[in-house]
C-alpha cells in the first residue's frame, strides 16, 4: 500500500492513504467481482487505455492523473459500462469506490473537480 497525493491545476491537493497499485494479472482485475464496502483504492500505471466496469457491481469514482499526478479527469462509473476514458491524454489511474469506508473522501473529491 502506497500514499499518492493528487492535485488540481489550482495547487489544491487531496492525500490518498492506502491505495493499493495494481500489477500484473491484478491490473486487469481491479475491482471486478469485488464486495463494495471490502474494496480498496487501487492505482494503475496505464497510459491513455479504455477501462470498463463489467462485472463491477458498484459505482466507483475514476480519477485519471498525468506524470504530475494531476488531476485530468475525474467521473462517477456506473457498473457494467462496456468502454470509459476521458478525451485527455493520462498516465494513471485511480479507482475509489463509492461505499461507506471512503464516503468523505468520494464528498471531497467530486467538490474537488469544481
Amino acid at each position: 500500500e502506497i500514499k499518492i497525493k493528487v492535485s488540481k491545476s489550482g495547487g489544491k491537493q487531496i492525500a490518498l492513504n492506502k491505495v493499493k497499485e495494481c500489477k500484473g494479472i491484478n491490473k486487469f482485475v481491479g475491482l471486478i467481482f469485488k464486495r463494495r464496502e471490502k474494496a480498496s483504492i487501487l492505482l494503475f500505471n496505464i497510459k491513455n487505455q479504455a477501462i470498463h466496469s463489467l462485472f463491477v457491481f458498484f459505482p466507483f469514482i475514476a480519477v485519471w492523473l498525468n506524470k504530475r499526478n494531476e488531476v485530468v479527469s475525474l467521473r462517477i462509473v456506473k457498473p457494467f459500462k462496456f468502454h470509459v476514458k476521458p478525451q485527455q491524454t493520462f498516465s494513471k489511474l485511480i479507482e475509489i469506490p463509492l461505499n461507506k469506508k471512503y464516503k468523505a473522501l468520494s464528498k471531497k473529491l467530486l467538490n474537488f473537480r469544481r
